[in-house]
């Protein structure tokens, strides 16, 4: 990685979310995992039960020369309902709510003027939490590129590709080229 950056985002389940920034140029790697929470080590068990604090997050590697985290945050807040509190769609717990982890200054900076900034695009006031990262935790390998290696499946039919489908549309212009 020529240069690179880490951006922590939570929105939702991350099946979904890492289907959307993978998607994007300048991305060198998407990981599903856990952060925000009070245990070390989280299982998917773990987290689903919604008491340990984690929230489904990804890391985002990524080239800031192709892709700012200013675009990051505006695809961030564009596919989901930031303005729900511990939901998302079916999706409900602590475990799937809107939450940015920023890892320096610059990062914390930005992400809480841009969320002042993209209010304006919401009727109810944002509920994003805007917190340091303390750890990043992997998900298990089966959540890692969960859509690509099962877009088959229902759950994927009926709720990402819709997702997806809605995200390539309105981001055209930051999509991967297609080799």
């Amino acid at each position: 990685m020529e240069f690179s950056e880490t951006a922590i985002l939570g929105n939702g389940c991350f099946w979904c979310t890492e289907a959307i920034f993978s998607r994007l140029k300048g991305i060198y790697s998407v990981t599903s995992g856990y952060a925000g929470g009070k245990i070390q080590n989280p299982s998917y068990y773990d987290v689903s039960k919604g008491n340990t604090g984690h929230a489904e997050v990804l890391k985002i590697e990524f080239n800031p020369k192709e892709i700012s985290y200013e675009q990051l945050l505006d695809v961030f807040y564009h596919t989901h309902d930031p303005t729900s509190l511990n939901k998302q769609g079916a999706d409900v717990g602590t475990q799937y709510r809107s939450i940015i982890l920023y890892n320096s200054k610059e990062q914390k900076k930005t992400a809480e003027q841009f969320t002042k900034k993209v209010q304006k695009d919401f009727d109810k006031p944002i509920v994003t939490e805007i917190v340091p990262l303390d750890t990043f935790y992997d998900a298990e390998s089966y959540h890692q590129n969960y859509y690509e290696k099962n877009s088959f499946q229902p759950y994927c039919q009926l709720v990402i590709t819709p997702k997806v489908d809605t995200f390539q549309k309105r981001y055209k212009a930051l999509l991967k080229k297609k080799t």
